[in-house]
Formats: structure tokens, sequence, C-alpha cells
């Protein structure tokens, strides 16, 4: 018997061992994972008056929590056996195909956005083409089965149908934001990567030629074509692709400035005054895409809920809100239609006009905006 179990804890103990090594060897060899900063350029980032140099990590505004109740333990505790009915769609979402030669028809006055699902949007303005954030995948990250599946297994477009794109704009480094996939699909068709601090040697492991990689810190601008003025501006929330990187790389949203319009976008974060800041300084917007979607009590600083959502809008006093962050993945508790019910609710209250457009439906500012309730149906 003795003998038995001794073979036993053996035979365990070398698959367990085996297993590590597996996953460590996974997690240094992996390209989904990105790149690391050298030690230079670490010791440039203390410069940006947003790194903490000690622990190796980037800061918010004020002070933030990932985690504001409940442990890591409970939270997944509840995702396994406590999430919505409802926390997915019972079949694919409607959507527009998007074509692609209609991309190319535009005019420098004309700002037309369309959004893809989560937080991917395409943003036509100044006569060039602008993308958010670009998740077109189906799949998310290094181990899709252990990731959110998206609800429509097709896009509205294509990564490799999308036409030239002037810049991408990364808010950070999270899965659903910057793909892996998609970067290498498009890189050989986009101008600049503009991203925040330290996401450069992501982009440059997948293959990005450094000189389209142009890293900022809260506060710099760089000017495009026709005028138009790409602005990283601060969020309130964190960053990291593993295990050993958290805060490595920043986050931010951005100000996206013609001479005649002007697109703010959120990206991830909770609620902070720093909205107010940026409505102050470069507002006001045509049209903001705001975060609403993906809350939850145990991360309030880290992600806004619907009405905070809405009073984001209305500090960087954007005369349209297109919520985004919802519509593709479950990577919360509540139903998956929520976030836009509460959003509308709220901005019908307050006054704030929204527009809810179908996946893949263009919104043209200074038409008829979209606003049917199409997620009732």
């Amino acid at each position: 018997m003795r003998k038995s179990l001794k073979v036993f804890f053996m035979a365990s103990s070398s698959l367990l061992g085996a297993a590590m090594i597996a996953t460590a060897a996974f997690v240094s060899l992996s390209p989904q994972l990105g790149g690391k900063a050298t030690k230079t350029e670490r010791a440039a980032y203390v410069k940006s008056g947003h790194y903490n140099a000690k622990e190796g990590e980037f800061v918010n505004l004020i002070p933030t929590r990932e985690m504001t109740g409940g442990s890591m333990p409970s939270v997944m505790w509840k995702f396994l056996f406590h999430k919505s009915p409802q926390a997915a769609p019972p079949g694919p979402l409607p959507q527009q195909p998007l074509d692609s030669l209609a991309i190319t028809r535009k005019t420098p006055e004309m700002v037309r956005v369309t959004w893809f699902g989560h937080s991917a949007s395409l943003v036509e303005i100044a006569g060039q083409n602008i993308l958010l954030d670009p998740m077109l995948s189906i799949e998310m990250g290094p181990v899709s089965w252990a990731t959110p599946n998206r609800y429509n297994r097709t896009l509205a477009i294509s990564p490799e149908k999308l036409p030239p794109i002037a810049a991408v704009l990364i808010s950070h480094d999270h899965y659903d934001h910057l793909d892996y996939a998609t970067i290498r699909k498009i890189k050989d068709k986009v101008g600049h990567f503009y991203v925040p601090l330290g996401i450069g040697p992501h982009l440059r492991r997948w293959g990005v030629p450094n000189a389209k990689i142009v890293e900022m810190n809260w506060g710099d601008s760089t000017r495009l074509a026709n005028g138009l003025m790409l602005r990283c501006t601060p969020s309130r929330h964190f960053s990291g692709r593993g295990l050993g990187n958290r805060n490595s790389t920043l986050w931010c949203s951005w100000v996206m400035q013609a001479p005649a319009k002007r697109v703010f976008y959120t990206g991830d974060g909770g609620y902070g005054p720093h909205f107010a800041a940026i409505g102050q300084q470069y507002g006001p917007f045509d049209l903001a895409l705001v975060e609403c979607g993906q809350y939850n009590d145990s991360w309030a600083d880290i992600h806004m809920k619907p009405e905070q959502s809405v009073q984001a809008a209305r500090d960087v006093r954007a005369a349209v809100m297109l919520p985004v962050h919802w519509g593709a993945f479950t990577e919360s508790l509540h139903a998956w239609n929520e976030p836009v019910t509460r959003a509308t609710a709220e901005a019908a209250r307050l006054g704030q006009v929204i527009t809810t457009p179908h996946l893949g439906e263009p919104v043209t500012l200074g038409t008829e905006l979209p606003q049917s309730r199409w997620w009732e149906k």
C-alpha cells in the first residue's frame, strides 16, 4: 500500500512539475503576451510623472483599487455560479455588413463612426480613417478556451477588408482592446500606431516597424493631415497581459480634434474628475464613445456603471454619446443588454442625446442618428 501511494505521489509530482514547466515555457514564448520594455525605456517612463520606479508600475491620477469589494476567489465563485441567466444573448446580434468601398467615399468635413462591437470602432474624420482598439478577432487571448466567446462568429468587416488606416489608437494593452491577431493582419495598411507608454514593445514583437509606433504620455499630441490633432488624455484603469507585468504599460483616453469637429473616446476606466478636466480643456465634443459595460461592484474604481458613463459624456460636454464596451463579449455578471438599457434610461432622464447603432451601422454626424432599441427584440 505504501509503495502504491509513493508511486502515486511521485507520478502526481512529475505531472505537476511538467505542467508548471509547460506553463512557464508557454508564458515566455507565446507572442500573444507581447514584449517587455528595456531598462532604458523604463528609466524614461519615470519622466512621465505617472510611473512608480520603485514598484515598476504606472499609476492613476487619483487612488484607484482594482478590487473594491470581495476577494478574487469570491468573485470567481460568482462568475461560475451566480452569473445572470442572460449574461449572453440567445443568438448572434443583428449586424450590418460594412461595405469597404463605402469607407472610401468621404469628404474632409464628414464625421462618421462605425462600431464593431465591444470597443473596436472606425472613426472617419478630417478625411482619414482612425481605428480605435481594433479587437477584430473571434477568439481572445493566448488560450481561447479560458476567455469569453464572441457573440457573433463573424464581424461587420474583416481586418483584411479594411481600407488603408491613417492611425490606430490603442487605449491600453488588455486582450479585449489590443489584439495580437488583428494587429498582425492590419499592420501593413496602417500609417502609424499611437499608443500609451510601454505598448511599443508589444507591437515591435509582433512585427510592427518601430518607425510606425508613436508612444505617448498623457498630455502629448500629434498632428496628422488635414489639421487633425490626436491627443493622449488620462483614464482611470490598469494594464497587463500576463502574471508578471501588471501596470507595466500606461492606459489612456483619446481626443480626435479636426478643424470643425471633435470626437472623444474614453478607453476603459472608472469614473473620475479627469472627464470634467478633459471637457474643460478640449471640449465640447460632437460625439463621445464612452465605455459602458463589463462593470461590477468588485471593480467599481476601474469600470463605470452605465449611469456614470452618461455622466462622463456630460462631463466632457459631448453633444452625442455612443455607448461602447458591450455587444461582443461577456466579461461581467450582468445581463448582456443591461448596460445599454440602463444608459438609455439615464440619458433620457438627464437629457443627454445618445445613439445606439447596430453593429456595423455607421453613425454620420449631421444626419439622423440611429436610435433603435434593437437589443430589446
